[in-house]
């Protein structure tokens, strides 16, 4: 299992939005996370700076990128681009961040 983590970015003035929309993620987008190997994916909102913290964990990180490609993803990122700083493709602005302690 590979343990991934990210920065995102939502506008501060759409934290409620973001996360109802959230709390209703669409099973099929649910279903190809899934089918794409994501266990244990949640997401922490800094509502002094409007940061989201995303930690999952993949089987396999090539087949996880896979996910990028999907119809249901590119509709999901379009769906969420209003409410958050996104590349031009829609796909939210993300900075990875490198582990640096882990215990199990």
């Amino acid at each position: 299992m590979v343990r991934k983590a990210s920065i995102m970015f939502v506008h501060k003035d759409q934290y409620k939005e973001y996360k109802r929309r959230h709390n209703e993620v669409w099973p099929e987008m649910k279903k190809e996370l899934k089918a794409h190997g994501v266990k244990n994916y949640s997401i922490f909102l800094d509502s002094k700076t409007g940061r989201l913290f995303a930690y999952l964990e993949v089987e396999d990180e090539a087949l996880y990128e896979k996910i990028a490609q999907t119809e249901i993803c590119k509709k999901w990122w379009a769906y969420m681009e209003p409410l958050m700083e996104t590349d031009e493709d829609n796909s939210p602005v993300s900075i990875d961040l490198q582990e640096v302690f882990h215990l199990d």
